[in-house]
């Protein structure tokens, strides 16, 4: 969960950059860079999960040795 929270914390720095370059408002700004990496950290967390799975489908089922 920390790789997410430090996602967060660049991905909102670059959204509001980028906003407030293209807008001029630091308002504008703001509610893009608030709202916008809130929406993609999200997404990034479950497309986490869901290369998680992948891997651990890749490698195959576990067969355990008789014993």
């Amino acid at each position: 969960m920390i790789k997410t929270f430090t996602f967060a914390v660049v991905h909102f720095t670059v959204a509001f950059t980028v906003a407030y370059a293209l807008s001029g408002s630091f308002v504008i700004g703001g509610a893009i860079a608030l709202v916008e990496p809130m929406v993609n950290t999200v997404a990034y967390f479950f497309h986490e999960k869901v290369w998680e799975r992948i891997r651990a489908n890749r490698q195959g089922p576990v067969v355990e040795m008789p014993a």
